[in-house]
């Protein structure tokens, strides 16, 4: 057998644990989550392989059945998207969407300034044109750099 070959039979823990580090690496530049159980699974694969004289066949059953498995499970355990929710988690602003704040002045022309989330906003009425300081509000949308929002009750 070649050199690189014999290297790899000889020595399946090291495989298992690069290939496990490979998608790992992947999965943090992805960050889908899709391959973050295969790269356990890796790992798990990698020991196993180390603890028990198994031949290359059996232990990529192993790694093949742990990956299947993990990743239902996983999946099944993952809490489902909100379907509000926005894909960037660096949004601060879409997130406010549904937040609930008050006025901190008063709306003309349906402009104004709102305090939510611990800051203060730019906002724009969705169905009013005037609200007083400290009225509560409830954010919409958002629409440039503005969040939309209503008169909350």
């Amino acid at each position: 057998m070649g050199g690189l070959m014999g290297l790899a039979l000889a020595n399946p823990f090291w495989v298992w644990a690069a290939i496990g580090a490979a998608l790992l690496a992947v999965e943090v530049f992805g960050g889908t989550g899709w391959l973050l159980w295969p790269a356990a699974s890796a790992a798990v694969t990698a020991v196993l392989s180390l603890a028990l004289s198994v031949g290359w066949p059996l232990q990529a059953l192993v790694f093949a059945g742990l990956t299947i498995a993990t990743t239902f499970v996983a999946r099944s355990l993952w809490p489902p998207r909100d379907p509000g929710e926005t894909a960037d988690i660096n949004d601060n602003i879409g997130r406010l969407i549904g937040h609930h704040g008050k006025t901190t002045h008063a709306f003309a022309g349906g402009v104004g300034r709102v305090f939510i989330d611990g800051k203060e906003w730019a906002a724009e009425l969705d169905e009013a044109s005037d609200l007083a300081v400290g009225a509560s509000v409830e954010v919409t949308g958002v629409s440039g750099a503005r969040l939309r929002v209503r008169p909350s009750h």
